[in-house]
């Protein structure tokens, strides 16, 4: 019996006994994890497709360890401008072991249930000081300015008699032909 289970963005195929590494989970070591995303289960030649998760299908895990994945190199690089930028990422993971696949989550217990949040997913952590808290005051809107009406443009003051007009040029005179 094997299952496709989606956590974390990725696919896996796990059988009974499996141990793999999914990123974390937020669950403690030691702790049970309960998948509900199954993609597809396997019994024995019959095959449960979901579409596209099978509805009431888990996969019970329980954490053995917390750690950081290998190192990721990350290299920027632009040529014949000496711009070089080297970065390194690991991975927050959880090394899980299957314990049990259901086929109906009816058939797993209860308090197995409520010990593991939901898809695999962790749960809320409670505050120590779980005071109510009062939305912050908005400050008042501004009020909007009233628009600005332009004004029309007053044509440009005439003086009668104080500027001489240019006087106007003589017509272009005809050319005369030329004689041969």
């Amino acid at each position: 019996m094997y299952a496709v289970i989606n956590t974390g963005g990725k696919q896996y195929r796990v059988k009974e006994g499996d141990v793999l590494d999914v990123e974390k989970l937020g669950v403690e070591e030691g702790g049970t994890v309960v998948f509900d995303r199954v993609l597809l289960i396997e019994d024995e030649g019959k095959v449960l497709i979901g579409t596209p998760v099978l509805p009431g299908a888990a996969v019970k895990a329980e954490v053995v360890a917390n750690f950081k994945g290998d190192k990721v190199l990350i290299f920027k690089k632009k040529r014949r401008k000496q711009y070089r930028r080297t970065k390194g990422h690991r991975q927050q993971l959880a090394k899980v072991l299957i314990v049990k696949i259901y086929p109906d989550i009816a058939l797993v217990p209860k308090e197995e249930l409520q010990a593991s949040p939901p898809s695999a997913r962790p749960a809320p952590a409670p505050k120590a000081h779980a005071a109510p808290k009062k939305p912050a005051a908005r400050p008042a809107a501004k009020p909007k300015p009233a628009p600005v009406e332009k004004k029309a443009k007053k044509p440009a003051p005439t003086q009668v008699g104080t500027k001489k007009k240019a006087p106007a040029k003589p017509a272009a005179k005809p050319k005369k032909a030329a004689k041969e």
